[in-house]
């Protein structure tokens, strides 16, 4: 254990941000010098205030089941490499999620349940990027190789965490991603202010070190089949993710001036890097309204104040939620609280309980408002509350309102790989689906879901490669769909 006494004695402390005045103006992330220097000076302290508990329920708020005790007992001892060892056996990427996860093991905390839960995300980003720093980040290169080939399609977190690991294990792996540049959503979906694609690539050299093969600017479906890839390889995980935006079919929705979230954040992730972006969807000098409440819609709207939108507002159908854990969603769960990310301080408006009924145009093809209502739900629906009506003023409309699953009509549809009820890719404990060789992990079969999920499930898929190709494995076992659903 720490400190006994740290979790009494010791207030919860997490990084200061920088002001928003500055960081509204740049691209940089929100944290001077990034999240896991902001609280360095302060660190031992916060991991002290880890109790080591009996049963830590900080793992089953976490799928990746990281050790979160022991690293925060290294990092109050001052024993940092044996911290990023320690951090580095159950997550390949500490350094993306501990900006990009919400932390579900923070509100697992035996702690938060009778005060303020440990920084454990601010310690995790503090340990890596301190390894980071201190350069004690290096390539592991397998001992030997098995001769075998696997092909991962989609180069998001769960592609890259099966990679790498299969890569370590001693297969050859190459990475196709139909994008001009490696990284899927942590590319061109997150923001630079909530993760600088430095940070990435450092990660994708130390892969390329390794001997995992990176192949972007590749559509498989079109410039390989779904036959070629079988021919090519001894097996294939679909990491495709979960792209095909939730549309929203109101009258109106054809006008000019309605966009998909996904269509708007990847331009502006190229603007930031320096690209040029041939009619670019910009928020700049433009009423905005983002549809959708959740972290899609907080990236939008922190990108559109950064262009200089005149206004922003954020829509959720669902009331405002409660600021206190409701009774209802219990400790060691994750509640749906009200929380402020780095772009709610910065601006705009959120509005709750609201449904939109209609775009309106400006009779020239253009949206130039919303006419809204507000909503109550009732017998398993939303429905208008009379006299709420008001229309707001928009010349940009972003959807977020999440994905409804893969893309099917290419690569997935050649192989013959079955879908489940949801429409996602129906796999079995191992995460092989009904095509000999053929794996599915992270939101391509899940669904829409946690980057912490996503690493989750592409460590636990490569253990179901490995197997199939060698009889046996010594990577981590999956979570199957029991383990999966209780964590869910």
């Amino acid at each position: 254990m720490a400190d006994p006494r740290g979790f009494i004695n010791i207030p919860r402390q997490v990084a200061t941000r920088r002001p928003v005045h500055d960081r509204v103006n740049d691209w940089h992330e929100v944290y001077e010098g990034g999240p896991g220097r902001a609280l360095l000076p302060i660190i031992s302290d916060q991991a002290g205030r880890c109790m080591d508990c009996g049963i830590p329920f900080c793992h089953t708020g976490c799928p990746l089941g990281n050790l979160i005790p022991e690293w925060n007992d290294l990092v109050w001892r001052d024993e940092w490499v044996q911290a990023a060892d320690r951090l580095h056996a159950t997550n390949n990427f500490p350094e993306f999620t501990g900006r990009l996860c919400p932390a579900p093991c923070e509100t697992a905390c035996v702690v938060g349940l009778v005060g303020d839960p440990v920084t454990i995300k601010n310690v995790e980003v503090s340990i890596i990027d301190k390894a980071w720093d201190d350069r004690r980040v290096q390539p592991e290169t397998p001992g030997w190789h098995s001769l075998k080939t696997v092909a991962v399609i989609g180069s998001g977190p769960a592609g890259l965490a099966a990679a790498q690991q299969l890569t370590r294990t001693g297969h050859t792996v190459v990475v196709y991603e139909r994008a001009d540049a490696i990284g899927g959503l942590l590319r061109y979906g997150i923001p630079e202010f909530k993760m600088e694609k430095s940070v990435l690539d450092r990660r994708l050299k130390q892969m390329n070190l390794e001997g995992t093969v990176f192949k972007p600017s590749t559509n498989i479906g079109t410039d390989i089949t779904g036959e070629q890839l079988l021919d090519r390889f001894d097996a294939v995980v679909l990491a495709i993710g979960s792209t095909k935006g939730r549309d929203l079919p109101a009258p109106g929705r054809e006008l000019n001036g309605i966009h998909q979230a996904m269509e708007f954040l990847p331009q502006a992730n190229r603007v930031a890097l320096g690209e040029q972006v041939e009619n670019q969807i910009t928020a700049e000098g433009k009423h905005v309204i983002i549809i959708g409440g959740g972290d899609t819609g907080a990236d939008c709207l922190g990108t559109s104040l950064r262009q200089g939108a005149a206004s922003v507002t954020q829509l959720e159908i669902m009331p405002t939620p409660p600021e206190q854990r409701p009774e209802t969603q219990p400790w060691p769960t994750y509640p749906m609280i009200l929380r402020v990310s780095s772009a709610h301080e910065e601006g705009g408006s959120r509005m709750y309980a609201a449904s939109t009924s209609e775009f309106i145009g400006d009779g020239q093809g253009n949206v130039k408002a919303l006419r809204i209502s507000e909503v109550t739900f009732d017998q398993g629906k939303f429905v208008p509350v009379p006299g709420t009506e008001q229309e707001l003023p928009a010349d940009l409309v972003l959807l977020a309102m999440g994905f409804t699953g893969p893309e099917t009509d290419t690569v997935v549809d050649q192989l013959g790989v079955e879908l489940d009820a949801r429409g996602n890719i129906a796999r079995d404990d191992s995460y092989a689906t009904n095509v000999p060789g053929v794996f599915a992990c992270g939101d391509a079969g899940r669904g829409q879901s946690l980057i912490v999920w996503a690493i989750a499930e592409g460590r636990s898929a490569a253990r179901g490669v490995d197997e199939f190709l060698m009889g046996t494995s010594a990577l981590p076992r999956p979570i199957g769909p029991q383990e999966r659903q209780l964590m869910a």
